[in-house]
C-alpha cells in the first residue's frame, strides 16, 4: 500500500500543495497534521508509523515534513528498514528502495539538520546584537491604563470583546490574561 503523510507547522498554513503532490504520487490513504516537526509525539505521524506493513511505501511531500532532525529522520528510516517498508520523498526525489536513495535519505537528514542549526544560530546572533545595541525583545508591555479600561469595559458588559480589542488596542489575550490575574488576587 502507497500511504502519504502531509504536515504544515501552524494551523493558518495549507497542506493544498501536499495532498496535491501525494495524490499524484497515487498515495492510497493520506495522514495529515498541523504540528511543529520539532515535536517527537506528533499523532498522525504515530498512526502512520503503526499502519505501515511490510511492502507498504511511506510518501512525504518533504523529509522535513517527515523530521526535522537527523536522529529523528534516522530512527524513522530504521523503525521503515524493521517493517520491510520504504520512504518516497516527491520533492527530494529520493526513493530508499535503490541503495543511493537510502544513501541520499541520511546526506539530506544531515543536510536539513545543519541548515536548521544554523538558522537558530544566526537568530540568537541577531538577537544578541540588538540587545547590545540596547534593544530589548519580545512584545511591548501593555499600557496598565488601557488594559484597565478594556477591563471596566468587559465587565461593564457593554461591549463584545472585539469591540474591547479595537476601542483599546489591548489584545484579547492580554485582556484575558488579566481577567485572570484580577480573579485569582480576589481569591
Amino acid at each position: 500500500m502507497i500511504i502519504g503523510y502531509a504536515r504544515v507547522s501552524t494551523a493558518d498554513q495549507s497542506l493544498d500543495l501536499q495532498m496535491d503532490a501525494l495524490n499524484k504520487a497515487g498515495c492510497e490513504r493520506i495522514y495529515t497534521e498541523k504540528a511543529s516537526g520539532g515535536k517527537d509525539d506528533r499523532i498522525e505521524l504515530a498512526r502512520v508509523l503503526d499502519t505501515l506493513r511490510e511492502g507498504d511505501t511511506l510518501v512525504v511531500y518533504k523529509l522535513d515534513r517527515l523530521a526535522r532532525s537527523t536522529k529523528k529522520l534516522i530512527e524513522v528510516a530504521d523503525l521503515l528498514d524493521e517493517l520491510g517498508a520504504e520512504l518516497v520523498s516527491i520533492n527530494d526525489n529520493m526513493d530508499t528502495k535503490t541503495p543511493i536513495g537510502k544513501a541520499m535519505f541520511r546526506m539530506i537528514g544531515v543536510i536539513a539538520e545543519l541548515e536548521r542549526d544554523m538558522i537558530r544560530e544566526r537568530t540568537k546572533a541577531g538577537l544578541e546584537a540588538a540587545r547590545a545595541r540596547g534593544r530589548k525583545g519580545g512584545r511591548p508591555k501593555t499600557d496598565a491604563r488601557k488594559l484597565d479600561h478594556a477591563v471596566r469595559l468587559y465587565e461593564a458588559k457593554s461591549h463584545s470583546v472585539r469591540e474591547i480589542t479595537e476601542l483599546t488596542g489591548v489584545s484579547k489575550g492580554s485582556l484575558y490574561r488579566e481577567l485572570d490575574r484580577r480573579k485569582e488576587g480576589a481569591q
